[in-house]
């Protein structure tokens, strides 16, 4: 079973792999770009691929049995120029790493601990509670808004509902969980935008969610709103997202997901065409949000078990394309 890791976002999963899969398993690391003719026979010739992306410029790899996105996203997979009889499955196990960011970008707007530590290093005791007039906000009481109720949204409400806050949840499909306080169609986004302290962005990108917020969102937002972007960049519409942080027609934003990413063989690109970064009322970060030692175990083991499963013909887990 020769296991090819194409990309350095899919070598971060192999350590330990061949070990994870079992007796047989061969692994190749494959760069970003196949320029070297060996690097590129290597890639025709496997039996697994772990990538994230796939397009008609790469090697047609025609003895391939399993094509694994390593997470979520595989809007980067070009599905129809893959051989015929390819499975492709993608795999999750960041909710709880992403759920971990959600909060911590919540509980630094409302807890200033590291303003307050800086301060009473140099003898300035602004947040003392002898100092009525500088409390600051609890979470407790407050309605977070989760916009898609995947993997991601219900972690993100399990943690919400333990800090004592309302959830509201805007979904394409219906919902049944005790967590959710209030339940929204898509179609009821109106009215979803209006009623919401923090809102939480999870949906996948596809056609019908591209620029789902957008200026009419953000004209329909509390004036101290905060949008979290966990999802794919392009669900928030670019210049909407930037005029309404310049108009400061919105309380803020926390960035994670992206317009614009450094290409194979480049390291680094500013997040979008847009100065994002001239604003104050912006926090950025560069899709980190899901990257933790959990989230890697966690994903080698759903991959190594699907790569045992194809070996044995039986059906995987998480397939997107049979």
């Amino acid at each position: 079973m020769r296991i090819v890791f194409h990309g350095s976002n899919a070598a971060a999963f192999s350590g330990g792999f061949a070990d994870m899969v079992g007796e047989g398993a061969e692994v190749a690391i494959l760069p970003n770009i196949l320029e070297s003719a060996s690097d590129r026979q290597t890639f025709a010739d496997a039996d697994v691929i772990i990538a994230t992306r796939f397009d008609a410029t790469l090697p047609r790899p025609e003895n391939v049995r399993l094509f694994h996105v390593p997470g979520a996203g595989y809007d980067a997979v070009d599905l129809a120029a893959l051989p015929a009889g390819v499975v492709v499955c993608n795999c999750f196990g960041h909710e709880h790493a992403i759920a971990e960011f959600v909060f911590a970008a919540l509980l630094q707007r409302h807890v200033p601990l590291a303003d307050a530590d800086t301060r009473l290093r140099k003898g300035d005791w602004t947040y003392s509670a002898s100092l009525p007039g500088q409390v600051h906000k609890e979470m407790a009481g407050s309605t977070i808004g989760i916009l898609g109720f995947g993997h991601i949204g219900k972690a993100v409400a399990v943690r919400a509902a333990a800090f004592g806050m309302s959830v509201h949840v805007a979904n394409r499909s219906s919902v049944e969980s005790d967590l959710v306080d209030r339940l929204y169609g898509l179609s009821d986004l109106p009215a979803f935008w209006g009623a919401v302290d923090t809102i939480v962005v999870t949906l996948p990108l596809v056609p019908e969610t591209r620029g789902i917020v957008g200026a009419e969102a953000f004209a329909l937002m509390r004036k101290d709103a905060v949008l979290i972007n966990v999802a794919r960049g392009p669900v928030v519409d670019e210049q909407a997202l930037y005029d309404a942080l310049q108009n400061k027609r919105i309380g803020g934003a926390v960035i994670d997901t992206w317009y614009q990413y450094p290409s194979p063989g480049q390291s680094a690109c500013m997040p979008s065409s847009l100065p994002f970064d001239t604003l104050d009322n912006i926090v950025m970060t560069p899709h980190m949000s899901g990257w933790t030692n959990g989230t890697i175990r966690r994903r080698q083991e759903v991959m190594a078990d699907n790569i045992r499963r194809r070996l044995r013909g039986e059906a995987c887990e998480n397939v997107v394309r049979s």
